[in-house]
């Protein structure tokens, strides 16, 4: 399944980033809020579903993914790198996780386990004191 954002329901807000940085961090606002409501988005219903499901702190319990972008000195690329990770999560959930279908151990490789079991008994079984 293939979902992609519309940029039109991701709502960016500038604030100041944190770190070091001098002069600059301390006056301009580079860095980026990311918000996107999984609820209103027109993503499939499928995906929305694993989404809001993820253990995921940048999750709120609004359903709205919230994420921070500060890597970059330009907001630009600070909006680009933020939708990018966005994307990443959309598409990590977009995947189907494959069914486990529960299957019986050969005879043959039951017979190969038992059969080494019984070795390694006779192996710690020589291993007694030794009677004279």
């Amino acid at each position: 399944m293939n979902a992609t954002i519309d940029p039109g329901e991701v709502e960016f807000s500038a604030i100041r980033a944190q770190g070091p940085g001098g002069q600059n961090v301390n006056k301009v606002s580079c860095a980026v809020h990311l918000r996107f409501d999984v609820g209103a988005s027109s993503l499939p219903e499928a995906i929305k579903e694993r989404l809001l499901a993820l253990s995921d702190q940048r999750i709120t319990q609004a359903g709205v993914v919230v994420l921070k972008a500060q890597q970059s000195r330009s907001l630009e690329q600070n909006k680009e790198d933020a939708l990018r990770r966005l994307q990443e999560l959309v598409d990590s959930v977009a995947v189907l996780p494959t069914i486990r279908r529960a299957t019986k151990p050969t005879r043959g490789s039951q017979r190969r386990r038992l059969d080494s079991k019984t070795k390694s008994g006779q192996t710690k079984a020589m291993r007694g004191k030794v009677s004279e």
